[in-house]
């Protein structure tokens, strides 16, 4: 393609919405895999290429702004946006891949909780994307976000502290390898709803840039 002295028109929001689908997507059958064990594989597998399409995409924003010189909001915001979508999946596979690999006999409730928490936060996420392309305020959707994010804090310090409860009577090496596998666990969870958490923060300074 050759050189152009006229703008390009590219509608990010378009992108960043098909972006935010895969991502919903994703989170949904992870929530569905916390639920229940049933078709286990069948979902990690699914995930995986949900994962795989939500990042050519990715690539295909980061290459259009590339190409693009006027764009509706900063292009440190594009970026940034992009970006934390694409680890936000990238997590969500992560987590599916752990579940899948460490042979769990069960979900411990708080961790069951955590992404029931984290699927709302990410659909909450889209809401405000919509309101953003509307020049429309989302304090309340901010909010919700904030909330959410503070009860899985809590959610994860029960989740850590039942893990060093003693209350596990399987003997010494079983129960310091559930330790360590529900540790790497949680660790991939948290990380996910912190990067939730940043998109949020992410748009709402885009809000109150464009204000």
């Amino acid at each position: 393609m050759g050189f152009s002295l006229f703008p390009r028109s590219v509608k990010f929001y378009d992108l960043f919405a098909e972006q935010h689908r895969k991502l919903v997507k994703a989170a949904i059958i992870l929530d569905e895999l916390f639920t229940d064990f049933d078709d286990l594989e069948e979902r990690c597998k699914r995930i995986t290429i949900i994962e795989s399409e939500g990042n050519a995409i990715s690539r295909r924003i980061a290459k259009e702004l590339s190409l693009t010189f006027i764009t509706p909001i900063d292009r440190e915001d594009i970026h940034e946006i992009n970006l934390t979508q694409e680890d936000i999946l990238n997590l969500i596979k992560a987590i599916a891949s752990r579940v899948g690999l460490f042979g769990f006999d069960r979900i411990r409730y708080p961790a069951r909780r955590i992404i029931s928490n984290l699927r709302a936060m990410i659909e909450e996420v889209g809401h405000i994307l919509a309101r953003m392309r509307q020049n429309k305020q989302a304090e309340e959707l901010f909010a919700r976000v904030e909330a959410l994010k503070h009860e899985c804090e809590t959610l994860l310090m029960v989740g850590i502290g039942e893990l060093y409860d003693g209350g596990d009577e399987r003997g010494d090496y079983a129960a310091i390898l559930d330790i360590v596998k529900w540790k790497h666990l949680f660790d991939r969870i948290e990380a996910a709803v912190e990067r939730t958490e940043a998109l949020s923060d992410v748009l709402e300074g885009v809000v109150l840039k464009n204000a």
